[in-house]
């Protein structure tokens, strides 16, 4: 990795800091994509003294000490900075934090801590920031590296990323594809179903939980009922324990389930899911080798490429289907629609693009290709904004 590489959240966070008053920064996204080093490095770079401290480095993490954590912070003179890592570990963290930040208030604003929350479980620090620190805190969501990023700190290329791409701790291990894959299921797929779900969530039957994240992440950028997916469990279930499977997955940045896009929101919530794992590793970790050997495949890792891209978004992100026709995803943010088109062969169809801006006026049609796939990668709201009506 280059060595001065920083991920685009750093610089982003570093102004947030410098701001009169800031708000508490809460970052979540993935285990293993650079939030903890990305603000060491930002730490690094920065006058200001820091406190930093990790509640998966003890064994008891609770409300005293989550308070001698602040208190150590705040001898550290003006404008000091706390960070605390993995703060879900910390029970009722919510309402502790809560009740110091409100004791600061009346504290001149260079007293005040500059507060840095990370984790790795969405549904549990969201719950918790929404509930309790409502008008207190900004949310960053990190994701899994992209194509762009990798590029950059690692020369990939298109091909080394649709094989590989999404883990930068897994970059030294792609010579040995066995090491490569154990790392990828148990310090990342494994650690994860343990420690940021199943330790918050009660699960019935674990194995058949983690079951069906593999059979998920079989089907890429693919649209599939919840009766077949049911059908591949070798258990009895029933389609509200899969809708549940998939949410807490999804919670964890493991995956995305897009709805059908239709004017009417009762017709989206019935529809089937299509499945974007949440980077290509983890499609390949499941199919067993990282080679892809067939045009098809490759075309289906392509759109979970681009697909991943676009929900990084904000926004809305579904896909559409009428009868034979289908467009691979629609994006909706703020009154703008957008029909995005994947295309990484010479074969494919237009008529799905032409029935759904024929049906929506107002949808700029999209599409893109390997050839132009780097510079969508770098900027994706760009790149749709310059290709707009």
């Amino acid at each position: 990795m280059k060595t001065d590489f920083q991920r685009a959240f750093v610089p982003f966070l570093d102004k947030r800091l410098d701001e009169e008053a800031p708000l508490i920064q809460v970052l979540v996204g993935p285990r293993q994509v650079g939030k903890t080093t990305g603000v060491k490095q930002l730490i690094a770079q920065r006058d200001s003294p820091t406190h930093y401290a990790s509640a998966d480095d003890v064994l008891t993490s609770d409300r005293t000490w989550l308070l001698e954590q602040w208190q150590q912070a705040l001898l550290l003179g003006q404008r000091a900075i706390l960070v605390i890592d993995e703060i879900q570990k910390v029970p009722n963290w919510p309402e502790t934090i809560k009740g110091l930040w409100d004791r600061q208030a009346s504290r001149s604003p260079d007293d005040r801590l500059r507060v840095i929350l990370l984790g790795s479980s969405a549904l549990q620090i969201q719950d918790g920031v929404t509930e309790s620190l409502a008008g207190r805190f900004e949310l960053t969501r990190i994701h899994h590296w992209g194509f762009h990023e990798l590029q950059q700190a690692f020369d990939y290329d298109l091909d080394r990323y649709l094989a590989f791409g999404g883990y930068p701790g897994a970059v030294a291990l792609e010579h040995d594809p066995d090491r490569w894959y154990a790392y990828l299921k148990e310090s990342i797929v494994e650690t994860v179903i343990g420690r940021d779900i199943l330790q918050f969530h009660r699960i019935g039957k674990p194995a058949l939980f983690r079951q069906a994240f593999e059979i998920l992440c079989h089907y890429p950028a693919q649209e599939i009922s919840y009766t077949k997916l049911l059908g591949q469990l070798q258990d009895q279930g029933n389609t509200d324990l899969i809708k549940h499977y998939i949410a807490l997955y999804e919670s964890a940045f493991m995956l995305n389930a897009l709805e059908k896009y239709s004017a009417k929101a009762w017709r989206r919530r019935g529809s089937s899911p299509k499945i974007l794992p949440g980077c290509p590793a983890l499609y390949r970790m499941n199919a067993g080798q990282p080679a892809i050997d067939n045009a098809e495949e490759r075309g289906r890792v392509f759109e979970l490429a681009v697909g991943a891209e676009l929900a990084r978004l904000p926004g809305k992100l579904f896909y559409w289907r009428e009868g034979n026709a289908e467009v691979d995803f629609i994006y909706q943010h703020r009154g703008k629609l957008y029909a995005i088109e994947v295309k990484s062969g010479p074969r494919k169809s237009r008529k799905g693009l032409d029935a759904f801006c024929a049906q929506v006026p107002n949808a700029t049609p999209i599409i893109v290709t390997p050839e132009h796939f780097a510079q969508f990668s770098a900027d994706p709201a760009d790149y749709l904004s310059r290709l707009e009506h």
